[in-house]
């Protein structure tokens, strides 16, 4: 028990509450740390591969990344990049950003000197077969690492430098990266505090990090797909309220509908969700850096509420002078 902020309670409440961890994650961690094997019931499914190798592989390459943005020759293009969308060094480091260099076998020579770590990095999403031929994945791209809210790396993002397609990259799916289950940036939102206000989901990775460095550091990016349930339960459980940003155009609309559909089934009263749209031609990594992080945070507090959206949106394709319309 603490006599200064009253809270108390057990090793295991404790993970589950800081570490946003569920009753089984929670005791998991324990074990690992205690150095014991959890008991599985004698009918339970059999496990599936052991994922510590992936987190293994993934932050070795995570850290070969973060050392060639500094490295010479090659790092000059990446860090004039980052420079020219006014990222900090500071707040590259806190979200370990990195820099797959050009070629084809960059990681292959780095971590792929026996036959069998070959396997392991193809699984892990970061070299590709064809051909019976392997090669990098990531090739002259801006890395970004995904880590699950535990902080393991279980994946990247990579943004091409030059012109190109696509101009984002994600890993694949694989043991242990599920793009449908997992938010970009909100185990750096949890990091940076316990209690965030609330947490504002958006479409991009630098949208995340812009939001970040300029005083918003609770905003996370769903990877590349629709918001899911599975997102949306990993949502409620991690903040007060919930704001989902799109563009004001009728393309930002229908993606909104489309969350709002998704959203639904969990709307229980007890989250509020709100849904705000930015102005033409402005995105959050724009809009912050022109108006601060006060005026954005006031744009949030404004947002349309769930239930005003959801009856606007409806009341539009319907007669309400009709009682079949109302």
């Amino acid at each position: 028990h603490c006599f200064g902020c009253g809270a108390h309670g057990n090793a295991i409440d404790f993970l589950i509450e800081h570490d946003r961890l569920d009753f089984r994650e929670a005791v998991e961690e324990l074990a690992q740390h205690a150095g014991l094997e959890l008991p599985t019931e004698v009918d339970a499914a059999p496990a599936g591969p052991d994922p510590k190798p992936y987190y293994q592989v993934l932050e070795q390459a995570a850290a070969l990344f973060r050392r060639q943005l500094r490295e010479p020759p090659q790092a000059g293009r990446a860090s004039d990049y980052l420079r020219g969308r006014g990222l900090s060094g500071e707040i590259a480091a806190r979200f370990g950003l990195g820099y797959a260099p050009p070629g084809w076998d960059f990681l292959l020579k780095q971590l792929g000197q026996r036959p069998e770590s070959h396997s392991l990095l193809e699984r892990a999403g970061l070299i590709i077969e064809r051909d019976g031929r392997r090669y990098d994945r990531f090739r002259d791209r801006v890395m970004f690492p995904i880590r699950d809210r535990r902080g393991r790396i279980i994946g990247f993002g990579g943004r091409i430098l030059d012109q190109g397609e696509p101009k984002y990259l994600n890993s694949p799916e694989s043991p242990v990266f599920h793009k449908g289950r997992e938010l970009y940036g909100l185990f750096e939102a949890q990091q940076a505090s316990r209690q965030q206000p609330r947490l504002l989901v958006v479409e991009g990775y630098m949208d995340v990090i812009a939001l970040a460095q300029f005083g918003v550091p609770y905003a996370v990016a769903t990877l590349g797909t629709a918001t899911t349930p599975e997102h949306l339960t990993r949502l409620r459980r991690s903040a007060p309220e919930l704001v989902f940003c799109f563009d004001g155009d009728r393309a930002g609309r229908d993606a909104a509908w489309k969350a709002l559909e998704a959203a639904l089934p969990q709307a229980t009263g007890q989250t509020p969700i709100r849904f705000l749209f930015l102005p033409e031609g402005e995105d959050p990594d724009s809009l912050i850096r022109q108006e601060g992080a006060a005026a954005f945070e006031q744009r949030m507090e404004r947002a349309t509420l769930l239930s005003d959206f959801l009856f606007e949106r409806l009341a539009h394709a319907r007669n309400l002078d009709s009682d079949e319309g109302r």
